[in-house]
């Protein structure tokens, strides 16, 4: 089957415990039939799927899951991510009871154990205090061990389990048979406070682990939050109904009132107002909208009222699509998230063997306390070694960065792009509509005499052309009254000529007025060679007598172009310039723009070519471009940057959608890829040092040298605090500046 009949899809996982289980996961994924691609991402408990529908079903891929343990959610319906957010609320909740449970029962625990441990029945009430503790609260270690070991694998569940019913059942023993230890000269101690303290502590964390993983997808909360759940429809009668927003239809005229949010994209048909696209865009002044401009789902209308007709609807709409594509991004992994799953899938054995291994170790080193001493020092190393950490350092990173993008406008579509902008260090831009507003816009305007008696004229006649200059000059002139023109006609590659009340009028170019043998006035004559030297286009206007008006017209440079390009200059990116323009104008944009290599009259392969080029020189190449003619060299190029008001073709090559078509987004997203990457190393550094520092001492390493041995329920709070320290570092990515 061909590549792009596959169908790609995000599935969501249930029972994930550990790192581990991702892996695990991942791996019996992509050893299925009919899958071409998988990425579990433990962070977000999803699975990214690319798949052969003709090979395979979601359905397959469920049973395929849940035999090795875990389910997996079908997304059939499109409130699916209400459903998703109920189970965490649940999950959230039911995590909360158990943690405060075994919380209340492990404080008189404690204190018996360190404090009472002679009064009468100690050790009794412990173990009736720990029962309800382990085999209650702390169940779900224990269901998803077994499922495990039925599955002949293991994990962070595994782990718990040992460590605390090994604690436990050890403990039970030494109650229940003291003299067998008292008979070899040995105590009998008890640990029913270190199993019960333990399952509190890996409640608590996994409690605030949940929480903050909750946090790392509020950016796909705010965007589902945009969409209305009612809008007012306007019927053909004319009549007002009040409709739900899914029932919308394409074709349906809409009417938004001040202060509402816009269900779907459109365009406006009667009306008008500023509407807020800050949710969007990232940008913070509201926009006009009038007659014939485009609208967006998610964006809320300011003070005026306006109809629409709706054109994009459902998934089609621009919210949907920045939805569905900051979804996958969070779901995706980064490069270094490759080594990391590879660590995590041989974690617990190995784990478990060092475990295995220390209690040994105490046994033939110290014939005394060797069996107590190693106990302990088996179930430490079971409770300290936690994959968590490992496996949430990069996906939490990576779902922060994407989402604080998403709301700044920044869309990042995978993993890989975020962690490959930071190297970028040479980067290409398209100057129409990308560096220019790609729009033509009227800058100058000189009538003869600056007298403006005829631009009544001028606007009808410009108003019944079809040329491209003729809309730049009809919005610079604004709405007017239209006079009726008389026998007009279009001279192609020249101009265009009406008759009005009886007297023949010109527009168009020089030589189109000296061909009609039109009188130009040295004055006019002057500013059309000042605006011919700034490049711009001129288009005069005359009676059939003189030249009346001379205008300037060219594609205006982003104001935000200038700041953007010399930012990127400053973080040492080289910046190049392409356009299919003549030299003289690529020059001119590159001037005023401060752009030092710029190439002109290229065509849509030889951008390809000019990208691949400075690949084969060693650099690292971004590509910035808005329409179809740059998709070929959006694919080139190691960051795609698509601006977002171009074509769809452009935004779905690239890597990065910049929504605003804001320059100054782009060394924007830069930083972000810096501040991500060094968050990511941050949270490795932390996750990996936590481990090889923790399990030595937790094995007893220090033993021999200081007398000291880790506390079981030390090593559980410190297990428990690696993975939520992970979380809140990733967390900071929200509160810095990009």
């Amino acid at each position: 089957m061909a590549k792009n009949n596959m169908i790609k899809a995000t599935f969501p996982i249930l029972n994930m415990g550990c790192a581990a289980c991702a892996a695990k996961i991942d791996k019996e994924l992509n050893t299925l039939r009919g899958i071409e691609k998988a990425a579990v991402n433990y962070a977000s408990a999803t699975a990214m799927v690319e798949y052969n529908p003709t090979l395979t079903s979601p359905e397959i891929i469920r049973q395929a899951i849940r035999k090795a343990g875990y389910d997996l959610v079908i997304n059939t319906d499109e409130s699916y991510m209400d459903e998703m957010e109920k189970m965490h609320q649940e999950k959230f909740r039911n995590l909360k009871k158990r943690a405060m449970g075994a919380l209340i029962l492990s404080v008189p625990i404690v204190v018996i154990g360190m404090f009472f441990m002679n009064i009468p029945y100690a050790n009794e009430i412990m173990w009736l205090l720990s029962t309800p503790v382990v085999f209650w609260l702390g169940r779900s270690f224990f269901i998803q061990a077994w499922k495990q070991l039925r599955n002949r694998s293991a994990n962070m569940d595994t782990l718990v389990a040992l460590s605390t019913g090994i604690a436990y059942f050890f403990s039970l023993f030494n109650m229940v048979f003291p003299q067998f230890w008292l008979s070899k000269g040995i105590h009998p101690h008890v640990y029913f406070e270190a199993a019960s303290v333990i399952i509190a502590f890996i409640l608590f964390g996994r409690l605030l682990e949940e929480k903050a993983k909750g946090n790392t997808a509020s950016a796909i909360k705010k965007l589902m939050g945009l969409q209305p759940d009612t809008v007012t429809r306007i019927n053909p009668d004319g009549k007002q109904t009040t409709v739900p927003s899914s029932q919308i239809e394409q074709g349906d005229i809409l009417l938004v009132k001040p202060g509402e949010k816009i269900a779907v994209d459109g365009t406006v048909t009667e009306g008008n107002s500023y509407v807020d696209e800050s949710m969007l865009s990232g940008e913070p002044l509201p926009v006009l909208k009038e007659k014939r401009t485009a609208v967006f789902a998610g964006t809320i209308n300011q003070k005026g009222s306006f109809s629409f007709l709706a054109e994009k609807v459902g998934s089609d709409t621009m919210l949907s699509r920045i939805i569905r594509m900051v979804q996958d991004a969070q779901g995706s992994k980064a490069p270094v998230q490759k080594l990391v799953d590879k660590i995590a899938a041989v974690f617990v054995p190995i784990v478990m063997g060092i475990a295995f291994l220390s209690f040994i170790c105490w046994l033939v080193l110290d014939p005394v306390n060797g069996v107590t001493h190693g106990l302990l020092a088996m179930v430490t190393v079971l409770i300290i070694a936690c994959p968590c950490a490992l496996g949430l350092a990069t996906p939490t990173a990576i779902m922060v960065a994407i989402g604080k993008g998403a709301e700044k406008g920044i869309l990042i579509k995978d993993a890989e792009s975020l962690e490959i902008a930071k190297k970028v260090n040479a980067i290409v831009l398209d100057k129409t509509g990308t560096m220019t507003e790609g729009k033509p816009m009227v800058t100058d305007l000189y009538w003869l005499n600056n007298k403006e008696v005829d631009k009544d004229v001028f606007y009808s006649m410009e108003k019944l052309s079809e040329h491209p200059l003729a809309e730049a000059i009809t919005d610079y002139f604004g709405e007017m009254p239209v006079i009726r023109a008389d026998n007009f006609e279009s001279v192609t590659g020249k101009g265009i000529r009406a008759s009005v009340k009886g007297k023949l009028y010109y527009a168009g170019t020089r030589k189109f007025l000296s061909e009609n043998h039109i009188l130009i006035e040295k004055e006019l004559e002057e500013k059309a060679t000042l605006l011919s030297r700034d490049t711009k286009t001129v288009v005069w206007f005359a009676d059939q007598q003189k030249a009346l008006a001379v205008t300037g017209i060219t594609d205006k440079i982003k104001d935000s172009s200038m700041a953007a390009i010399k930012q990127l200059q400053e973080e040492g990116i080289e910046v190049y310039m392409l356009t299919g323009d003549n030299k003289e104008t690529a020059a001119q944009v590159a001037g005023k723009a401060g752009v030092n290599h710029y190439q002109a009259e290229v065509l849509p392969q030889q951008k390809a070519d000019f990208v691949k080029g400075l690949q084969a020189e060693g650099y690292i190449v971004a590509m910035a471009g808005d329409g179809i003619n740059d998709s070929a060299a959006l694919a080139q190029a190691d960051l795609s940057i698509a601006m977002g008001q171009g074509s769809d073709i452009a935004m779905d090559v690239a890597k990065i959608t910049i929504v605003s078509s804001n320059l100054m987004k782009i060394p924007e997203a830069i930083r972000l890829s810096g501040m991500t990457i060094k968050t990511i190393r941050q949270n490795l550094f932390w996750a990996f040092i936590y481990n090889v520092i923790g399990i030595p001492v937790a094995a007893g390493i220090l033993y021999p040298f200081t007398g000291f041995l880790l506390n079981p329920m030390i090593a559980g709070a410190a297990m428990a605090f690696s993975s939520v320290s992970v979380v809140t570092n990733s967390l900071r990515l929200k509160a810095k500046k990009m």
